[in-house]
This record gives structure tokens, C-alpha cells and sequence, in this order.
């Protein structure tokens, strides 16, 4: 099976995906991990002004077979939360890349990105 990987997104090896428009860098899961997931039921997110740390642990996806933490791509604040997984989480299997985005953080240092993975990378990791 063959999963989407958009280019113009960078991967953590943890499946959270991480797209940087004028510093502020939005994250969410892969089509891959919400594969791997199945139907997902709950999503836990920190709140907007958190501080999040690189690689740190910020929040929880739950679905009918597993529990996973959900990891940062870069250090910064959380400037925005996507609230309406809190009512529809299944929107997270339905367009991991698009409506079912988590959250967008002001990065510290969008340098940061640099360090994650390419779509090349990461579609070499999970084929």
C-alpha cells in the first residue's frame, strides 16, 4: 500500500508531519500513522500559550486499538489549536494533511525543521 507524503512537509520518525508558512509551523499525523491507528476516537492538545520543547511529548492520539503520544517538531508557543478534532477526531483519519491538522506553533527557530525528515526520508522509512 501506498501512502501520501507531500512534499513541502517535513516528518518526524515518530509520523507527526510539520509545514512552516512565516514561522509558524503547523503539525499533525501522517496518512501512515492514522493507517497504523485506525479509527481515531481522542485527541488530548496542550492549549494555545503553551511552550513546547523539540521532540517533546505534547499531547495523546487514542484510537480503537492504541494509544500514542504525539511529539513536537520545534520549540516555540502553541499559537493555535485545532478544536473541532475535540468533537469530530475522526477528522484526523479523514484528511490527516488537511482538516485534521493538531496545531500550529510559533516556532523559536524554524532552523529546527532542518533537522527532521524529508518526504524521501520518511516514505523510505515506512516502505
Amino acid at each position: 500500500m501506498t501512502f501520501d507524503v507531500p512534499e513541502d512537509r517535513r516528518y518526524l520518525e515518530s509520523h507527526e508531519w510539520a509545514h512552516e508558512t512565516n514561522g509558524v509551523v503547523r503539525v499533525g499525523i501522517t496518512e501512515f500513522a492514522q493507517d497504523e491507528l485506525g479509527d481515531v476516537v481522542f485527541v488530548e492538545l496542550p492549549d494555545e500559550g503553551d511552550s513546547l520543547t523539540r521532540e517533546a511529548e505534547f499531547g495523546v492520539i487514542e484510537s480503537i486499538k492504541a494509544v500514542s503520544d504525539l511529539y513536537a517538531p520545534v520549540s516555540g508557543e502553541v499559537v493555535s489549536v485545532n478544536e473541532a478534532l475535540f468533537d469530530s477526531p475522526e477528522l484526523v483519519n479523514d484528511d490527516p494533511f488537511g482538516e485534521g491538522w493538531m496545531l500550529e506553533i510559533d516556532a523559536d527557530d524554524t532552523d529546527e525543521l532542518e533537522a527532521l525528515l524529508s518526504a524521501e526520508e520518511y516514505e523510505e522509512q515506512i516502505a
